[in-house]
């Protein structure tokens, strides 16, 4: 943040600042303290793709910034991801609350953690999660916040008017561009015209933004946090491959979903809304030509290869699903070689798990990033409903791994999946030049992080 913004933020806020703490306004003094960040993150735990951004930030924080100081400040620490995180990550502080109608935090921690603070780091997500709360903390404190790779799909959805059927990232790409520059949001236009730096998790979001004239001097491409993620947990994770006799290299693993999310099934305290009705008429009408073609590309496999399939989940929902779509409706000379992973579980044991598949065949967005970065080729089935973050891989270059899936049949997947088949070290090889590629963005994203606070030093 430059001094003239600064300047001019603090004086439009300070009561509201004064009344937090006095020494909020000030910026951070860095002689005999490391530099510190907040960061926002772990906006739910019903999906590992969600838990995964978190300790994504932190192993791409620590890496490429080891000395600074990081508190997380949680939407959602369920379903084992608070030990996930504390026992990864012993250094780091969580601070919970949220901020009152007032623009305050509502707990002394995190009151503490605003007022200490020398950055505002948003993590990863869809539609900038709790922006209110970045202004909120940019107007009481002056101090500067930045976006970790997130999307900002202005079309797709099924609120406001907006076409509840999505479609292809191409048509997504072409609309957004189309829209007039008044099209965000107050919160989104305050918050991404002061932002340090916006680093989007896909070029559709990074071009939208653009055109609509955001004012922030860094709006760039920057992949998904997830992909930072190195935690694994090996003894679980083996000790599952060896219990339902899959070998490594010898299976592959294939994650299913549903078009809309029905979320008012699987988190408590979400009530179900008349937009629930449309988004289960497309589910019930969709479900089955997705799968369909999922389910015939584990038939080829299984019966030219002999090799196993792992059916799991990376939302809760799709523990079951998982069965009823993929592996019951199979034959029973291919059923005897799947294997139906029957409860959720975290993304460091699916890590370690993904590690050894020989690919991974998934609608669901993370599991794919997941598998990257343990090395493992991998595929995106991308739904139309499914927002614009699919773009992220064409991005890092995985091209040849992307489906549009009302595009795609059975058999193109089992042929793009029998030349990985074939070609192991080679589709091996293409997993570490992507990687390459995307820890270079990586490293520019930190440092964009480590600029922002030495600026307002």
């Amino acid at each position: 943040m430059n001094r003239r913004h600064f300047l001019a933020s603090a004086a439009a806020t300070a009561a509201t600042a004064v009344a937090l703490r006095p020494s909020i306004f000030a910026a951070a003094t860095k002689s005999g303290r490391p530099p510190r960040i907040l960061l926002r993150s772990s906006w739910q735990s019903v999906n590992i793709g969600d838990i995964g951004h978190t300790p994504g930030a932190l192993s791409l924080l620590w890496k490429h910034f080891p000395e600074v100081e990081i508190t997380l400040w949680p939407g959602e620490l369920g379903h084992g991801s608070r030990d996930l995180l504390t026992k990864g990550y012993p250094r780091l502080k969580i601070a919970e609350g949220s901020v009152g109608a007032d623009g305050k935090p509502t707990k002394p921690d995190l009151v503490k953690a605003w007022d200490e603070a020398d950055l505002y780091l948003s993590g990863s997500g869809s539609g900038f999660p709790a922006a209110n709360h970045a202004v909120a903390f940019q107007k009481a404190t002056g101090k500067p916040v930045g976006v970790f790779g997130v999307s900002n799909d202005p079309i797709s959805g099924i609120s406001k008017g907006r076409d509840p059927e999505g479609g292809t990232l191409v048509s997504l790409r072409e609309r957004a561009l189309k829209l007039p520059p008044t099209h965000l949001s107050t919160d989104l236009r305050y918050i991404m015209d002061r932002a340090a730096f916006f680093f989007c998790r896909d070029t559709i979001t990074r071009d939208y933004l653009k055109a609509q004239g955001v004012k922030s001097p860094i709006v760039e491409f920057g992949p998904d946090a997830q992909l930072g993620m190195h935690l694994r947990d090996d003894a679980k994770g083996f000790a599952y491959l060896q219990a339902n006799g899959l070998v490594e290299g010898k299976f592959i693993c294939v994650i299913p979903r549903l078009r809309y999310t029905p979320y008012y099934r699987i988190k408590s305290g979400v009530k179900r809304t008349p937009d629930d009705d449309v988004k289960d008429a497309i589910n019930n009408r969709t479900t089955k030509q997705d799968h369909d073609k999922l389910r015939e590309m584990i038939v080829s496999y299984v019966r030219a290869t002999g090799n196993k399939v792992m059916a799991c989940a990376e939302m809760t929902y799709q523990v079951q699903m998982a069965k009823e779509e993929l592996v019951d409706p199979l034959p029973a000379d291919v059923k005897k070689n799947v294997v139906w992973r029957d409860t959720y579980w975290l993304p460091d044991e699916a890590a370690s798990i993904y590690a050894k598949a020989q690919c991974v065949v998934s609608v669901e967005c993370h599991s794919p990033l997941i598998a990257l970065h343990s090395g493992t080729p991998t595929f995106y089935v991308r739904q139309p409903t499914d927002t614009c973050k699919g773009q992220m891989y064409r991005d890092i270059g995985a091209d040849d791994w992307f489906f549009e899936v009302d595009e795609t049949s059975g058999a193109q997947l089992w042929s793009r999946l029998e030349a990985t088949h074939k070609k192991p070290a080679a589709a091996r090889a293409k997993v570490q030049t992507i990687m390459a590629g995307v820890e270079r963005l990586q490293k520019r994203m930190v440092d964009a992080a480590r600029e922002a606070i030495a600026r307002a030093g």
